[in-house]
């Protein structure tokens, strides 16, 4: 069938007739919607023109190498060829029975548009005013050509779409004229907030307003009223029709179940829907069901990993987390309304917020300062339990400053990790995942450990208290920063440490080096042991990959490649090291940083003596200093140890799914969540719909970005440093390593992709422990992610590298190549070329 009319479509039809057309339809049906009639030239036409033009398929087959060249291609090939007689027929004939004369709107329908997680606006093409069967025909084939636009070819190719497998079909619809035409979507396109709707509003047709051609008036609708509104001289619209549209809009979104981006026109007749597509950028909401006001806290935004992660990723950190926490757009948060409501608990979260992220205060307390959003409640008296869940904990308990604690502790999970290893070894199929329950106790309650905690927060509060008192008796910014330079046991500095000694293997093989150069597969070390001295590098690599294989970019997601799995991550790195250090650098950067640390310590202590009341303050900061060098470097332990049992978990699950036999692909795991997996693994059945569809799922949470702080109503609020002591021009962040550097900017988004020479700054939008080996190569460190404690900051002042971390948007607003200077001190980056 080419064409059937909107009032016909089923809501099934969507492959046939596209996304725009199957919306369309199903308002049609919607009471009190009015939709301007017409009907649909279906994909069944599209694919009958590229089956009987030969040139197509080639030009197909060569998009995605040369997608503007080709796609100007295709367009010509399909607007010259003939539309076939009978296609041509039923259009004709279709208008005929609608009116010749009048005009019409014809429109692109795509089978990839309008989509819940990808809304291809503005993609493809429509015309308006169209009259008459010969006009009408060619902008037919107009439309089916804007398929391969450059702009609708590159969307394709960021969302993960098959040329082949998106068709066109075609909505010719009775024009309207109106009195005003526009845009209404039904939550706020830019804060995210459910509770608002926007309305954008023209006079005559809305096509100039979408075009950017002319200013609109724009209308803030919440609560049926008009809460703030921008004017052109001769208004498009009222407020009370704004309220009315609004309505209208509600009952939209109610039926589609999401937040809707509606094309309106409004005549003497009412208000008629042209389009409504999902607001595909929205952020998702966590689901509660409950109708009560929320704040979330971003978990990636403390871990480090902002990027979306599968289902089984989400689904095993939320089962061995410490707290409870809620999916939305492929991210975890944590709810901190309890702490928000009270005083106490509100003043302990905000205090650990302006330490750790100043980005995350700011946005807390936006919320708190509307003084209606958040329950307010008492302090628990005595006896009542408190809220200690989520990342608010109460102070915690005293610790000596021992080193054998830290010793006793890192002992305790190392046995842990063995026995998991061991057990997961003498169990299979449902068994195995029963274990697997049985061990995620066991990784919470070592993380339980009653040193655990004290542990962690002692080099955090000694590194505070440093910072603070120095700051103040003796003007020292950041003094701490040098203090904690090569603090021993730091498992995060020596893995980017170790990989110079690997590099020390290599440097001596220049058969090695001229291979590794090449290296594309991740089997090259099975084939070291064919060059000279490659059995020696072979052996340092897999010692390194033994220590520290379980780490990746991204690694809190357990579905990411690990290093073992992917091991030519790591052959950069090791070539910049040859490159750009001499041997021996390993020792001797660390020898380095410990004299430094010494000398620092030494200094600050004689100054601090000749103040009133020296004595006591030296012995107070020597006490300190002892206990930041006892404790700091334990800050990085238990990541590496939950990374390890990670790795453990990992495979075990993925060798039951080679055993199992019922998957595609034994990475199609991934995109079930523990139970779903648990499950099919007890009926040795999968849904290949359901991971089909999550596939679908994560490659549109993949374009979002998450907020730092999400509240119920869907607002998205990242923060602001509100600081007015910094350069005209300068990027503003957290200052976290003191110093300041001038160098190259290296934006660098993958580690794969490193190619450092001396003195240059990494760029990025996170660094979670495994980049680590990347700091020992560059000169200073600017991200968009990152606190003070995070691993980031904690291992650039361990190795005293300037940096700065929360710049929003630092990957955009920094060129690759360009130079800058990094403010280490004072929290903030110049642009200088």
């Amino acid at each position: 069938m080419y064409v059937v009319g909107l009032h016909e479509i089923d809501e099934a039809q969507a492959a046939d007739v596209g996304g725009k057309a199957a919306n369309l339809a199903v308002l049609l049906r919607l009471d009190g919607v009015s939709v301007p009639p017409g009907f649909c030239v279906t994909t069944d036409a599209f694919r009958r023109v590229l089956a009987e033009t030969p040139s197509i398929g080639a030009l197909l087959d060569r998009l995605d190498e040369d997608g503007e060249d080709v796609g100007a291609e295709l367009r010509r090939a399909i607007e010259e060829a003939a539309v076939p007689a009978d296609v041509a027929a039923a259009i004709t004939a279709a208008l005929a029975e609608a009116g010749e004369e009048a005009a019409y709107a014809v429109r692109s329908s795509a089978t990839a548009e309008d989509l819940p997680t990808a809304s291809f606006a503005g993609q493809q093409d429509s015309y308006l005013d169209v009259v008459g069967p010969a006009e009408i025909l060619r902008h037919v084939s107009r439309c089916w050509a804007s398929l391969f636009t450059e702009r609708a070819v590159v969307y394709r190719r960021r969302n993960g779409f098959d040329h082949r497998k998106v068709h066109m079909a075609v909505v010719v619809q009775r024009m309207i004229h109106p009195h005003a035409a526009g845009v209404l979507f039904t939550a706020d396109p830019v804060t995210g907030d459910r509770t608002v709707a926007t309305v954008d509003a023209g006079l005559g047709l809305g096509d100039a307003l979408v075009s950017g051609r002319v200013n609109p008036d724009v209308l803030t609708v919440r609560d049926d009223t008009v809460v703030a509104a921008q004017r052109q001289e001769q208004p498009a619209i009222t407020d009370a029709q704004a309220v009315e549209l609004v309505r209208l809009g509600r009952r939209i979104e109610a039926h589609f179940g999401r937040p809707q981006d509606i094309e309106w026109c409004l005549d003497d007749d009412g208000f008629h829907v042209v389009q409504s597509r999902p607001i595909s950028t929205l952020f998702p909401v966590p689901e509660t069901g409950d109708g009560a006001n929320h704040v979330y806290l971003s978990v990636g935004h403390q871990q480090m990993m902002t990027d979306a992660m599968k289902p089984l990723g989400l689904s095993v950190w939320r089962l061995t987390a410490m707290a409870p926490m809620q999916e939305a757009g492929g991210r975890l948060f944590v709810d901190v309304t309890p702490h928000l409501a009270t005083p106490a608990g509100r003043a302990g979260l905000l205090a650990l917020a302006g330490r750790s992220d100043p980005l995350i205060r700011d946005a807390l307390e936006t919320v708190l300062d509307r003084g209606d959003f958040v329950p307010s409640l008492p302090d628990p008296g005595p006896g009542e339990p408190s809220v200690r869940s989520g990342p608010v904990h109460g102070a915690p308990v005293p610790i000596e400053t021992d080193p054998a604690i830290v010793t006793g502790l890192i002992e305790r999970s190392q046995a842990s990790i063995a026995a998991l290893r061991r057990d997961l070894a003498t169990v299979t199929g449902a068994a195995l995942f029963d274990y697997l329950l049985v061990a995620f106790e066991e990784h919470k309650r070592a993380l339980r450990d009653p040193q655990n905690l004290p542990a962690i927060m002692a080099g955090m509060e000694a590194t505070w208290w440093l910072n603070d008192n120095l700051r103040e008796w003796l003007g020292e910014k950041n003094a701490a920063d040098t203090l904690t330079l090569s603090a021993p046991g730091n498992v995060t500095s020596e893995m980017g440490l170790a990989l110079l000694d690997v590099a020390d293997v290599v440097r001596r093989h220049p058969e090695v080096m001229a291979y590794l150069e090449g290296v594309k597969t991740e089997d090259f070390l099975d084939y070291l042991h064919l060059f000279a001295g490659g059995a020696e590098t072979r052996d340092a690599i897999v010692a390194y990959l033994d220590r520290y294989g379980m780490r990746c970019v991204g690694e809190i997601d357990i579905t990411r490649p690990r290093w073992s799995e992917r091991p030519t991550t790591l052959v950069p790195l090791i070539l910049d090291n040859v490159r750009n250090f001499e041997p021996g650098a390993a020792a001797r950067r660390f020898e380095q940083g410990r004299k430094a640390a010494e000398q620092k310590k030494a200094d600050v202590l004689a100054r601090l003596r000749e103040l009133p009341d020296g004595e006591q303050k030296a012995d107070e900061t020597e006490r300190m200093i002892d206990r930041v060098r006892t404790f700091i470097g334990y800050r990085e332990y238990p990541k590496y140890a939950i990374i390890t049992r990670y790795f453990v978990y990992k495979q075990a699950m993925l060798a039951e799914a080679g055993r199992l036999g019922v998957f595609a692909d034994k990475e199609d795991i991934f995109f079930l969540t523990f139970p779903e997996l648990h499950d099919a693994v007890r009926t040795r059945t999968v849904d290949d719909g359901l991971i089909r569809r999550r596939k679908e799922e994560f490659r549109s949470y993949e374009a979002l970005t998450p907020p730092r702080v999400l509240t119920s109503d869907g607002e998205c609020l990242s923060g602001a440093y509100r600081r007015d002591d910094v350069p005209a021009g300068a990027l503003v962040g957290l200052p976290v390593s003191a110093g300041t550097v001038e160098g190259r900017a290296r934006v660098i988004l993958d580690l794969a992709d490193a190619d450092l020479e001396p003195g240059d700054i990494l760029v990025t939008r996170f660094t979670d422990p495994s980049w680590s080996p990347l700091f020992v190569a560059v000169a200073g460190l600017v991200t968009e992610v990152g606190g003070l404690m995070t691993h980031g900051a904690v291992i650039a002042r361990e190795y005293g590298l300037p940096a700065v971390v929360g710049v929003d948007r630092a990957t955009g607003l920094i060129r690759d190549g360009q130079r800058i200077r990094v403010h280490g001190t004072d929290g903030y980056v110049e642009l200088l070329s």
